[in-house]
């Protein structure tokens, strides 16, 4: 490779390619500064509908509308140039049917640029998952606690303990069956995560599972410790931008009351410099 050429993005084969190699490396970004940070770092960035907790303030990812990801899906695509792009499908708008979840899949990708798109769901969303790849939309699934059914799920629990483990490595199966090129396991337990891993032929991404998935995933406000509302046990800080950020603004707002900012050099003199 010369030294002009670019690497290309990879492509849903190239991530599938990956199972049992080396780990799979992903974050959510929102805003294209993000994204250019992630890229080539990242196999993939995720454009997550955890956007609307974390950047405005919903109580949860269930009122998040296809306009506000594909806003965000387009602001990260122009961030991109080595990392592929994965979308979430927002709740609502797959669900009803196949035909419905097609139509959205494929607004989501021809807007945005997306390489793939995401959905929750196990058995149930098997056929549909189905349905979109035979018409040529990539599908990564995500199974485990699935943010869009917390009112169902009954909260942010772990999902899979006792005699829950088969019914998710059943849903685990189903999806790869359905033509899945990866899947999400959130929040379920280690062992259970490590039997998945080592059950079925697509890459596991895990986040709040183990450190045995084919990959990695986490919210990217919370891994700098942007995001500081709460923080999940599974969350690392490798930052603590949050901190910093309030110290810096305390920084600025005394020396805008002591007028010492604008100094000098950040103000503009009457007459231009000869």
């Amino acid at each position: 490779m010369s030294a002009t050429a670019r690497k290309s993005a990879p492509m849903p084969q190239d991530i599938l390619a990956r199972k049992g190699g080396t780990p799979l490396v992903s974050l959510t970004a929102y805003t294209t500064p993000m994204a250019q940070m992630m890229d080539g770092i990242c196999d993939f960035v995720l454009v997550g509908d955890s956007v609307g907790m974390v950047l405005h303030g919903l109580p949860s990812t269930v009122g998040v509308t296809m306009e506000m990801m594909i806003l965000h899906g387009k602001a990260v695509r122009r961030g991109l140039t080595t990392s592929m792009l994965v979308i979430d499908m927002p709740f609502g708008s797959y669900e009803e049917s196949r035909e419905q979840a097609f139509r959205n899949a494929a607004r989501l990708m021809a807007e945005t640029g997306a390489g793939a798109v995401k959905l929750e769901g196990g058995r149930e969303m098997a056929e549909t998952i189905a349905f979109l790849v035979a018409r040529g939309i990539p599908v990564m699934a995500h199974i485990g606690l699935t943010p869009q059914s917390i009112n169902t799920l009954g909260g942010y629990k772990v999902q899979g303990r006792g005699e829950a483990a088969q019914g998710l490595k059943d849903d685990a199966q189903a999806v790869a069956d359905a033509g899945a090129f990866a899947v999400v396991l959130e929040k379920t337990p280690e062992g259970l995560s490590n039997d998945i891993t080592a059950q079925i032929p697509i890459p596991t991404i895990g986040i709040g599972a183990s450190a045995g998935c084919d990959g990695q995933i986490l919210v990217v406000d919370d891994m700098l410790g942007l995001f500081t509302a709460f923080k999940a046990k599974f969350v690392k800080r490798f930052a603590h931008l949050g901190d910093d950020g309030r110290k810096a603004i305390e920084a600025y707002a005394e020396e805008v009351k002591a007028r010492s900012f604008p100094g000098p050099e950040h103000v503009f003199a009457d007459e231009a410099p000869k």
